[in-house]
């Protein structure tokens, strides 16, 4: 076998999402409106999947994509403005576990979830006909280079500096629903994303330090509104 082929990936399986339910830690993020970039977050947790959420600190402001929230969350919405597809610049509204992380630098000693390294060949795959679509590859062990359009992670700059990959539409990868949905650093406090959800590099390690593999952690993401008519039916914290 010749060396370029030994380093070729084997095809990773379909990943297996561990219901909200399980969680017992959550990010929570609302925003004003399906519209309003800005918003805020907050840290909560809970000892066992029977106990009340706990907040975690104080809330911090984010913001999320450039047009707003569009619903992206397994159970259809009624009061849903509207859906989230490829490269609409809104941020997806609904419940999505935390999975995975990355960053430029080598993974942080208090990170306690699978972590990338980016370099040059590390892109998240945008192409909506790609095998890969929604995925983070790195493009010289992946095999099959089937793709048109992606982001290449390292040259976005001091944004990936440090990240958390959201798992939404992994569940499974369903085409042109929206891809390479994260956690990041923000611009400032009113640019909004092509769709992910940004926050201060401060706040952003406080969090990456906190959540952790074995506790299941999620983003939950939605409007005041839709927070507040559906956190009782979801078991969700009440929040000021």
């Amino acid at each position: 076998m010749s060396a370029s082929l030994a380093q070729v990936k084997k095809p990773e399986p379909e990943p297996v999402k561990a219901p909200f339910s399980k969680s017992l830690q959550m990010v929570l993020v609302t925003t004003k409106d399906w519209n309003t970039v800005a918003g805020k977050a907050q840290l909560f947790q809970r000892k066992n999947e029977n106990s009340e959420w706990k907040a975690v600190d104080e809330s911090f402001p984010v913001v999320v994509g450039r047009n707003g929230l569009a619903w992206g969350g397994d159970v259809a919405n009624g009061s849903a403005a509207k859906i989230k597809t490829e490269g609409d610049g809104s941020s997806p509204a609904g419940m999505f576990p935390l999975t995975a992380a990355f960053g430029t630098s080598t993974k942080p000693s208090k990170l306690m979830l699978p972590y990338t390294k980016l370099d040059q060949f590390t892109e998240c795959v945008d192409d909506v006909r790609s095998s890969h679509y929604n995925r983070i590859v790195n493009r010289m062990q992946v095999g099959n280079f089937d793709w048109k359009s992606s982001e290449k992670m390292l040259a976005i700059g001091e944004a990936y500096e440090l990240g958390v990959f959201v798992g939404y539409n992994s569940f499974p990868v369903e085409k042109a629903k929206g891809s390479c949905i994260f956690l990041h650093i923000w611009k400032d406090a009113s640019t909004g994303t092509e769709g992910c959800t940004a926050m201060e590099r401060r706040n952003l390690e406080l969090l990456t330090s906190w959540i952790s593999a074995d506790k299941n952690p999620y983003l939950v993401q939605l409007p005041e509104d839709v927070y507040n008519s559906s956190r009782k039916s979801w078991k969700l914290p009440k929040i000021k």
